[in-house]
């Protein structure tokens, strides 16, 4: 059986969590973090995550702010953008310079994150 793309989920509303887990458990293994700060411990923690998905909106740190330090550290990972706001110009910034590697639109499709992930 193939092993599944290990993944670092970010968002700070635990019900997002949820869901996120419930739509792909079955095609990813998993990793949460409740904010910019726990996702960079648990990047720390988790090595072998080779894709990171951050939510936009998070206290203490934008999920930007996030990626950009995570990308400085680990820059051979993938990092993406979930939001429920249009593009900014920081958000087409980072993805014209390749911070992050794709931005997702909240409510999210589904198919779209996870042949993205497994491609």
């Amino acid at each position: 059986m193939k092993e599944k793309v290990k993944v670092l989920y970010i968002d700070d509303e635990t019900l997002n969590r949820r869901i996120f887990e419930f739509n792909f458990r079955d095609y990813f293994d998993i990793r949460f973090a409740e904010d910019g700060i726990d996702g960079l411990d648990k990047l720390k923690e988790f090595s072998d995550v080779t894709h990171i998905i951050s939510d936009y909106r998070m206290p203490k740190m934008s999920g930007l702010e996030f990626i950009n330090e995570a990308k400085s550290l680990y820059p051979d990972k993938l990092f993406y953008l979930l939001s429920g706001f249009d593009i900014t110009a920081e958000i087409r910034e980072a993805i014209d310079n390749k911070t992050i590697s794709k931005y997702f639109q909240k409510p999210y499709n589904r198919e779209d994150i996870k042949s993205t992930i497994l491609s």
